[in-house]
């Protein structure tokens, strides 16, 4: 469960306060559940399975074919989308899945190399934009190029290590989805009945099993999960800052977005990351990621943070246009290649487009479904993320103590 140090109050129990579970967790029984991870094609297969709990709070069900392992993970918004701030937003898992592969990456690749670290610290920026009227169908989500500053305690030349970052970001999975384009695709199932999609890349297969209320049956793994995600109070204010309450449900909006993920290792190997959210303003996360077991690993975290973005752009729009969205619920898969350095084979990380199952129930016609879905692609992030050619700007220095020594 998230551990709060600064918890908004709030008078109405919220869903994930109420699921009498953990909200982060190994699931147990994914077999009974009927989730499973895709054929897998690259090297790893994940399939994502994310439901509405209310018009902001969601929750998710990964299962990896690498790992076997299936992980629980919620998310909400915070005040700027009119949330509770239960759990962490959607981009702070993509952000924090992201930092965590270049680290898995980096570390691969240094003992690859024979360079010895003492400590790394890696801070990622993620920008986005969003631009437009929703009502008018001109608004538009953008993702820009990350920013990523590595600083490493090391006895090895600058040179090496300078050349030692790239060739890691290079190496991870995630870089994947930053080019070539990548434009996801999609079923529609309207109120039971699996109808044609409108302007998004149609997936040329039947429609997944709506998995419904399967998610009720999920139980946790045996073990305390307490610490997997925790709250440390909000994101100190910045210039940047601009958002208010209520200000992301805006109709119009032109505004750039700014998350950032800050990744060190603990003495037990596992990834420690602090996810700071500077605008729109929210709360601070630490998450705990691990390839083996003991946390969520990097590619099921960026996973989860595509559904999530994705779902949120449903609820949205439907907010702002005032339209009624009884259900809504994805199955999404992703193909990732294994990491470069981490699996040995010295190539660069790859991945597929992105596909999903959209499942809507609504009062309304088919025509607004499909205008929900071209809408929720076309605002969301992640999926902007996937769809733009991106670069990473990496800076490395050493610390100062070092350097002088």
């Amino acid at each position: 469960m998230v551990q709060s140090n600064d918890a908004p109050s709030s008078s109405q129990v919220s869903p994930l306060d109420n699921c009498r579970k953990p909200l982060f967790f190994a699931v147990a029984n994914p077999e009974e559940l009927g989730l499973a991870p895709p054929a897998n094609r690259r090297g790893e297969a994940i399939c994502t399975w994310v439901r509405s709990l209310s018009v902001m709070q969601k929750e998710a069900l990964v299962v990896s074919s690498h790992t076997g392992r299936a992980w629980r993970l919620a998310s909400d918004e915070g005040a700027y989308l009119m949330g509770q701030d239960a759990a962490p937003c959607p981009l702070s898992f993509f952000t924090v899945g992201m930092v965590s592969s270049f680290m898995n990456e980096l570390q691969a690749l240094a003992k690859m190399r024979g360079i010895k670290l003492r400590d790394v610290q890696l801070t990622q920026d993620n920008y986005y934009t969003m631009t437009g009227s929703a009502l008018r169908g001109t608004m538009v989500g953008g993702a820009l190029p990350v920013h990523l500053a590595a600083e490493i305690d090391s006895d090895s030349d600058s040179r090496v290590l300078t050349s030692l970052v790239p060739d890691a970001v290079a190496a991870s999975p995630i870089n994947g989805l930053m080019g070539p384009v990548h434009a996801s695709q999609f079923t529609l199932t309207h109120n039971g009945r699996a109808i044609e999609v409108g302007r998004v890349d149609s997936l040329d297969r039947i429609a997944e099993t709506d998995p419904g209320h399967q998610f009720d049956s999920s139980r946790p793994a045996a073990g305390n999960w307490n610490d997997l995600v925790s709250r440390n109070g909000m994101t100190p204010k910045a210039d940047e800052t601009t958002s208010t309450q209520g200000s992301s449900l805006a109709d119009s909006q032109d505004r750039r977005l700014h998350l950032q993920g800050i990744c060190v290792l603990r003495n037990d190997g596992v990834k420690q990351i602090e996810q700071r959210l500077y605008n729109p303003h929210g709360s601070i996360f630490h998450f705990l990621s691990d390839e083996d077991g003991r946390a969520p690993e990097a590619n099921a975290y960026a996973s989860a943070g595509v559904g999530f973005c994705f779902m949120t752009q449903f609820g949205r729009y439907a907010k702002i246009a005032k339209k009624e969205l009884a259900e809504y619920r994805i199955v999404q898969d992703t193909h990732f290649s294994l990491g470069g350095a981490s699996s040995g084979t010295g190539k660069p990380g790859e991945s597929d487009r992105i596909e999903t199952h959209v499942y809507l129930k609504t009062p309304h016609d088919d025509d607004l479904a499909r205008q929900v879905l071209d809408m929720s692609e076309q605002t969301c992030f992640l999926h902007a993320f996937c769809r733009t050619n991106l670069k990473t700007s990496i800076r490395t220095r050493q610390p100062r103590t070092a350097a002088l020594s």
